[in-house]
């Protein structure tokens, strides 16, 4: 009988296919990599909140990520640019962060769980020096996973199908790390809830990163020449001939000016102590994800065929951002219908029901965001003769990072200064908050985010998307490659 997921694992490829095999070690890396990025970044400011920092000095973990957020930003950008100066044996530009980088990130991202039992300011100081280092070699292997994706392949349509697959990996990384919510609930009548962060920091955190250099197996097909004679600002001006990135990521951006709250503090507050057996804090949140992310996730293998059928990625991205924002006004409209509640067992499953809808294309958005970036990189190619996966894909991290100190700092205002919220180190800190904090937690947990959706379509409206317009550019590109590689030949034959 034949394995059923034979396909998976298949060797063949021809100039247009690359082979299944290969794109499931991409895909694996995608998964490892968010498996730890997912628990570090999700958990890491709640957890010196609530259990590393005493109550006073709380509010303080948010002030110093935000500074280390828009220092990774500015840190992306120079990586970024750096790689893509970097001299690097043929197609092995991004292999050596892939197979040597994921270790250490993993050690030191556990190791920023560690409980110190010292003082405030020396655990600031510590939690902000260990980040930085975690996250400056995070940025180079981040580059270099998601630039891996313009040199797979020199065509677009086989970038946009591997770009679905490596995304498919991220998107299940991302669901193996937010499972740490009902392990949390599991564990924490035999295990102190500190204790319980600092285990996971080594189970999720090292071990998704030990698993992502699997990415390091795929081979990159298309060359992409040093920028030696670039100064390293030149290869950070670069990006101006690249509009459609510019658009891509002020749209990101604009999403992280929401005024709203981290979800974990709605759910924990909200359900921790529900009538409801088994729908407590932990459990809660993990269930609003497998209820509202599940049918994202079954759409993910439709991807292209789903984005074919809208009519392109752009308009894709525009049909995510309008069903959000109706889906969000539906959840919070019937969510204070007395009986369905969004604290009872009924509402719950409404609310969830309701965000799994605009979770379908807004699954897909990521793959819209990496194809067209990928494109985008053959066109600035055609404009200026370089090639710029690096600095292009850092300007990803860049607004990825810039987005997350932002929003930080959004969240951080609302949560101590506007919801007055109470940090204590005690399993019942979250039942003494104000009736301020619970009037206002669902309007920010659930409308907030309609803000950020308006935003992006203006940005995103900005961005081109023409598939005869990649077909030339790569017709173009082909001819001026196959010139080079002539020129390449006969110099080489009047040397010898």
């Amino acid at each position: 009988m034949n394995n059923p997921l034979g396909f998976l694992f298949s060797r063949e490829e021809t100039d247009t296919h690359v082979n299944n095999r290969e794109i499931l070690y991409y895909a694996s890396g995608l998964a490892g990599q968010n498996i730890s990025y997912g628990f570090i970044s999700g958990r890491l400011t709640y957890y010196y909140e609530n259990h590393a920092m005493s109550q006073q000095n709380a509010s303080k973990v948010g002030k110093l990520m935000t500074a280390t957020y828009l220092w990774d930003a500015i840190n992306d950008m120079i990586v970024g640019a750096w790689v893509d100066k970097r001299p690097h044996k043929p197609f092995q530009k991004m292999r050596p962060y892939l197979l040597y980088l994921p270790p250490v990130i993993g050690v030191l991202g556990a190791f920023m769980f560690m409980r110190m039992g010292s003082s405030d300011p020396f655990k600031l100081v510590y939690l902000g020096v260990l980040y930085f280092m975690w996250d400056l070699l995070y940025s180079f292997q981040d580059v270099g996973l998601w630039g891996l994706l313009a040199l797979s392949s020199p065509h677009s349509h086989e970038r946009s199908r591997i770009a679905q697959w490596v995304t498919i990996g991220a998107g299940a990384g991302s669901t193996v790390s937010s499972a740490f919510p009902f392990l949390w609930d599991l564990l924490k009548k035999s295990m102190p809830e500190h204790a319980i962060f600092t285990l996971f920091a080594f189970v999720f955190g090292l071990g998704g990163e030990l698993l992502s250099v699997r990415a390091a197996k795929f081979r990159e097909r298309v060359d992409s020449p040093v920028q030696q004679e670039e100064k390293l600002w030149e290869s950070l001006a670069i990006i101006r001939h690249n509009p459609t990135l510019i658009f891509i990521s002020l749209a990101r951006f604009s999403q992280g000016l929401s005024p709203q709250i981290n979800g974990t503090y709605f759910f924990q507050s909200e359900y921790r102590n529900s009538d409801v057996g088994f729908l407590k804090g932990g459990t809660a949140e993990m269930l609003y994800g497998i209820i509202s992310g599940t049918p994202g996730a079954v759409a993910m293998p439709f991807a292209n065929k789903i984005i074919d059928k809208l009519g392109g990625m752009k308009r894709l991205l525009v049909v995510s951002q309008v069903t959000a924002i109706v889906m969000r006004l539906a959840a919070f409209g019937v969510g204070n219908i007395p009986v369905l509640k969004y604290s009872t067992l009924p509402g719950f499953i409404v609310m969830s029901l309701l965000c799994a809808v605009y979770n379908v294309p807004g699954a897909l958005m990521d793959i819209a965001h990496r194809s067209l970036t990928s494109d985008s990189i053959d066109e600035v190619e055609l404009k200026t003769g370089v090639r710029t996966e690096g600095v292009s894909f850092s300007m990803q991290n860049f607004t990825t990072k810039l987005t997350s100190g932002v929003r930080t700092f959004i969240q951080n205002y609302f949560l101590f200064h506007f919801l007055r919220y109470k940090a204590y180190d005690d399993e019942n800190y979250i039942d003494m908050q104000g009736e301020k904090f619970y009037r206002w937690q669902f309007k920010l947990f659930m409308l907030g985010p309609i803000v950020g959706a308006v935003l992006y379509l203006f940005f995103i409206s900005f961005v081109k998307d023409n598939k005869e317009h990649r077909a030339e550019v790569e017709r173009l590109l082909r001819e001026r490659r196959a010139e080079r590689g002539a020129e390449a030949v006969s110099s080489a034959a009047e040397i010898n």
